[in-house]
């Protein structure tokens, strides 16, 4: 089984900035992508920004040129760097990896989530 662990949510201003941290851990053999994705009041889970293995990243429209995903691969860790935070990113954020356990299966799993406020 694989643990996601998120951390670095809080209360911010509109304007500033937070960096949430994602650490997976387990019997992971290979993680082939890891995300980060957002469910705001009322509304359905979206994808934020996902980081595939050698690929490349994709954002969602509403948050480009403002948050950016990175991953520390041998720590097993995905990052999300959010600048220029506004009202509407106030939600709950997981964490979402996919990958391959030893034994040779796959699995997506996600963590808790961690909120994030961001006040007018």
């Amino acid at each position: 089984q694989v643990q996601l662990v998120e951390s670095g949510g809080g209360l911010v201003q509109s304007g500033g900035s937070l960096r949430l941290s994602c650490v997976a851990s387990g019997r992971i053999f290979s993680l082939n992508g890891m995300a980060w994705y957002r469910q705001g009041p009322g509304k359905q889970r979206e994808l934020v920004a996902d980081i595939p293995s050698g690929g490349s990243r994709n954002y969602a429209d509403s948050v480009k040129g403002r948050f950016t995903i990175s991953r520390d691969t041998a720590k097993n860790t995905v990052y999300l760097q959010m600048n220029s935070l506004k009202p509407e990113d106030t939600a709950v954020y997981y964490c979402s990896a996919r990958g391959t356990y030893f034994s040779g299966s796959h699995f997506t799993s996600w963590g808790q989530g961690t909120q994030v406020t961001v006040s007018s």
